[in-house]
């Protein structure tokens, strides 16, 4: 497992605070019970993600057990730095958003978060003004609004423009590449950090370039497999602050966080390479 920590960090635009650009996800991965197969093993990948250089982890009461397990394990972990924590808040109502948000600190086991972020633009309003409250009190650092499908984006642009959030968490990819045509434009004009979920597309492109070899440019690249190719092609993009890959195994996360090292091409390099990319 590495133990540089070398990865490369992004700011965010509103406090200017620099973020390494690859953290972990915690969807499926972290929804284990204790005594469960790859519980056991779930402390190493907070590890492996620290000491390559990263701290961002992402969370959701709508991942089962992931809250709670995220908050018995961070405790665990042998690398000395607690990560940059994000969960969201996912129900309607003003009240019962505030009863949710009190039950992730309680499950995380910290006094404040970094980030809390409006789980796919669920009664965004209502939770807005208690994000803020919460804020002016301390509680958390940062506000977001997450969504995952492009089907969404007309909203997103919509509550973008409307308000002014800290943080957007959306989907982008090589095979899900549909928010780089106006949503990421949007967010960093509007000053907004972008964290990317699903930077694997539905996983069908990263299952079928398993089977073929690496072209001599991945190397080039610094990639020694397909996942690392894919996050590269993600980080591309100027407006992506931190891409969150899910992991549930120390290897996995190890070999993802070495996507945030090293050179990290811009969009004209990738511009001859996305065709070859979708034509393997």
């Amino acid at each position: 497992m590495s133990t540089q920590s070398t990865m490369n960090r992004r700011r965010v635009p509103s406090t200017s605070e620099e973020l390494p650009v690859i953290g972990c996800g915690t969807y499926v991965g972290f929804d284990r019970e204790p005594g469960s197969r790859n519980y056991g093993s779930l402390p190493s990948v907070l590890d492996a993600l620290f000491q390559a250089g990263g701290t961002v982890l992402d969370t959701s009461p709508m991942y089962g057990r992931a809250e709670t397990t995220l908050g018995e394990l961070l405790p665990k972990v042998t690398t000395p730095q607690l990560g940059f924590l994000a969960t969201k808040v996912w129900t309607r109502g003003e009240a019962d958003g505030l009863r949710q948000m009190e039950t992730s600190l309680q499950r995380l086991g910290v006094p404040r978060l970094d980030l809390m972020q409006v789980h796919n633009l669920v009664d965004w309003r209502a939770h807005l003004k208690s994000m803020r409250a919460w804020r002016d009190a301390g509680r958390i650092r940062y506000l977001g609004i997450t969504h995952y499908t492009s089907s969404a984006y007309p909203e997103v642009e919509s509550v973008l423009r409307s308000e002014q959030w800290d943080f957007l968490q959306i989907n982008y990819s090589m095979e899900e590449p549909a928010a780089a045509q106006r949503l990421l434009h949007m967010a960093a004009e509007r000053g907004v950090a972008v964290l990317i979920n699903r930077p694997f597309g539905g996983g069908g492109l990263v299952r079928r370039l398993r089977q073929r070899p690496m072209p001599p440019w991945c190397n080039e690249i610094g990639c020694t497999s397909w996942a690392q190719v894919l996050l590269k092609f993600t980080l591309c993009h100027p407006a992506v602050t931190c891409v969150i890959p899910g992991s549930g195994r120390p290897e996995h996360m190890d070999a993802n966080a070495q996507a945030g090292s090293g050179v990290i091409p811009d969009q004209i390099y990738w511009s001859d390479k996305l065709d070859e990319v979708l034509r393997i």
